[in-house]
Order: structure tokens, then C-alpha cells, then sequence
């Protein structure tokens, strides 16, 4: 049984939590990892469907940029590592994020987690100059040509879609030999583009654990046994989190919903899709320790596992052992009993 790490993925906004007090929040309550969301702007005309279904959530319009929320966030901590879920690269000018990335790897003393991915919005890479049709390939030369920007003095990259001439460009990162690369998506070219450039795979939560662990095979017979996972956007629900220690995932990050630093609720009146997502101070905090309960709860059941003390289920009195891994996400709870507990949970 590997050895589960927890962090949070949520969006930050100009209505939300500062980065740097949330950032120290979730440090003080033992979680490893803070990765946030980009959108540069937001198309008014809004011709791409939303993946998730129905209206646009309101914090998509408003995110910060994330490169300079995560150097608040790291200016207030000393452990938390500091991911992008994801950043759009198709999207950017590959030259200032090398240093974008790099700075942020320098001045957090080594904590960034570089998530990348192609973006789903096509009229905001147009916006961008982006063609979305060639969106793939261009993503795959820039990985190519970060990783010599950042390990190389003097570095070139010539290709179709990428082309410059040898550049000096400082600093580099301090991480070696470049900070880990986390590559979003489930697509077939999203698997081979981690093989090919990734550290780490940064599926979403809606992954099943089957197809995880389908995917750890295709990784193994290409080579790559060594790449961890990332889950991003989790709900901590017990089953969920059951399926996750099956495909044996290194990392889940808790969706955490944005909500306003102060105690009075946000104002929508500016909120183009008619929505609201205000939630007090209070509600906030009480997110972050309902997943950091969630986090102890974990902890005791892989203790148990490992040592084969678990025996009998609290609620309905069923057999449960190490045998038993959906038994793995409720201390003292069958997977049956769990799942009808979280089922009246607010998580």
C-alpha cells in the first residue's frame, strides 16, 4: 500500500481568500499541496460548451494569475508545494513562463509543481493567437522547449511551432533538473505527452479507478514506471477515495469551493451567468478542516491496514480487515456504512 499525500485544488479569485492566508491555512493543517487554476479572460461570447455541463461557474471569470497568487502563497510557507492545475501553455509566451516558472521555483526554495494541459476554451486560444486545432502539437514543443531554457545556458529549440535562436535566460530553477511536470488530460495524446515530457500524470477526480489503473499499465509498458498521480479536484467522498488507494494514486487535492477571506458574503451583482458563490469566512475554514478530518481519518485506516487491526465494522458489525481495502477511507467503517454517512455529509 504506497503512501497517500493530500492537498487542495480550488480557484482563487479577486472575491476570494488571499492566497497567501489561504496558502498558510492549509499548511498549518498538515496539507502538502496547494494547486490552483488558470483562465486568462473569459470570451463573451462563450461559444465552447462548459465540460462540467450547464452555465460557466462564476470563479472562472475571475481567476488570478496564478504564477503571482502562488508567490504570495509561498512567501507565508516553507513546505507547500506550489502546483498550477492546470496552466494553459498553448496559451502563453513560452519565454516568460520559463521565467515565470523558474522565479517561482527560486523564490519558494524548490516547491513548484508545473501543471500543464491543452485548455478546453477555444475562442480564449484564439484570443491568444493559438490555432485550437494544432493546440497538441504546440504544447508538446513547448514542454521540449522549457526543459532547455531551463537546463541549458545557452538554449535553442527549432521546430514548427516553436522556433528561437540560442538565448540566455535566467534564473534557473532549483529544482533538478526542472521543476516536475505534471501533464493534465485523459485523452490518448494527453498519455503520450506524459510519457514523452511529463513527471507526473494530473488526472481529474471524474477518473475512474479502473482507468487509473489501466493507465499505470500502459505507463509500464512504455517505460514509465516511475511517473506518481496527481488527483485533481477530488470530493472526499469514501468511495471515491477507495477507488484511488486501489490504483495505488501518490497525491489526491479536495476541490475547495472559493469563498471570501472576510465574514460578509460576496456580492453578485456583477456575476454575468446570474450566480453566486458567497460563502462566509466561517464556511471556508470549516471546509479546509472538514478535509483535513477527512486527511486523520485516512491516516488511521492505512496504520490499521498495514497492521491487520481492524476486525469489526462500528455501525452494522461486518467482518473488515487488511484484506478489505474499501474499508480504506472510514476509520472503523465498512464501505457500505461509509458511504451512507458521507452521503449526508456536506463535503
Amino acid at each position: 500500500m504506497a503512501y497517500m499525500d493530500f492537498g487542495i485544488s480550488t480557484f482563487v479569485t479577486d472575491e476570494g481568500v488571499r492566497p497567501d492566508v489561504l496558502g498558510r491555512a492549509l499548511e498549518e493543517r498538515g496539507f502538502d499541496s496547494l494547486f490552483l487554476a488558470e483562465h486568462s479572460h473569459i470570451p463573451v461570447s462563450r461559444e465552447s460548451p462548459y465540460p462540467g455541463g450547464g452555465d460557466l461557474p462564476r470563479v472562472y471569470y475571475r481567476t488570478l494569475d496564478p504564477f503571482l497568487a502562488l508567490t504570495a502563497a509561498a512567501a507565508v510557507t516553507t513546505r507547500l508545494l506550489l502546483g498550477t492545475g492546470i496552466a494553459l501553455l498553448p496559451q502563453r509566451d513560452l519565454i516568460h513562463t520559463a521565467k515565470e516558472v523558474a522565479t517561482l521555483d527560486l523564490l519558494s526554495g524548490g516547491r513548484v509543481a508545473f501543471g500543464v494541459g491543452v485548455g478546453w476554451n477555444r475562442e480564449e486560444m484564439r484570443n491568444h493567437g493559438t490555432d485550437p486545432r494544432t493546440r497538441g502539437a504546440l504544447i508538446d514543443e513547448q514542454l521540449a522547449a522549457l526543459k532547455a531554457i531551463w537546463t541549458q545556458d545557452q538554449a535553442e529549440f527549432h521546430g514548427e511551432h516553436v522556433d528561437f535562436d540560442p538565448i540566455y535566460s535566467w534564473p534557473k530553477p532549483v529544482q533538478s533538473p526542472h521543476p516536475p511536470i505534471f501533464v493534465g488530460g485523459e485523452s490518448p495524446a494527453a498519455l503520450t505527452r506524459l510519457v514523452t515530457y511529463g513527471d507526473a500524470w494530473l488526472p481529474r477526480a471524474n477518473t475512474s479507478a479502473d482507468e487509473l489503473i489501466r493507465v499505470r499499465g500502459v505507463l509500464a509498458e512504455r517505460g514509465r514506471t516511475d511517473i506518481p498521480f496527481t488527483i485533481f479536484g477530488a470530493r472526499s467522498s469514501a468511495g471515491e477515495l477507495d477507488g484511488y488507494a486501489r490504483a495505488n494514486v501518490e497525491r489526491v487535492t479536495f476541490l475547495l469551493k472559493t469563498a471570501p477571506e472576510d465574514e460578509e458574503t460576496a456580492d453578485d451583482e456583477h456575476d454575468p451567468e446570474g450566480s453566486t458563490l458567497a460563502f462566509e469566512r466561517g464556511q471556508l475554514v470549516a471546509q479546509i478542516e472538514r478535509s483535513q478530518a477527512r486527511v486523520i481519518e485516512i491516516d488511521i485506516a492505512l496504520e490499521r491496514i498495514a497492521l491487520g487491526t481492524y476486525g469489526i465494522c462500528e455501525r452494522c458489525g461486518s467482518q473488515i480487515g487488511p484484506d478489505r481495502l474499501d474499508v480504506l477511507p472510514a476509520a472503523r467503517l465498512c464501505i457500505t456504512c461509509a458511504n451512507t454517512r458521507d452521503q449526508s455529509r456536506q463535503w
